[in-house]
């Protein structure tokens, strides 16, 4: 890993036009030494976590 400072992501409300994100946000600023992370989206609860292997898995 890169010790290079990341630039702050950019709020919601200055994304582009066209819905698409444009900005990459590394793991370790979403989850900041946790392995797992809860996610409100439309009145629901996601949990994304970190396998032992490094993976991703987003479950309801």
């Amino acid at each position: 890993m890169s010790n290079t400072a990341l630039a702050p992501a950019r709020p919601l409300h200055e994304a582009p036009q066209h819905g698409l994100p444009t900005d990459i946000v590394p793991t370790d600023r979403l989850f900041q030494g946790s392995q797992e992370i809860l996610i409100g989206h439309n009145g629901n609860t996601y949990r994304l976590r970190i396998t032992k292997n490094g993976k991703l898995i987003l479950t309801k």
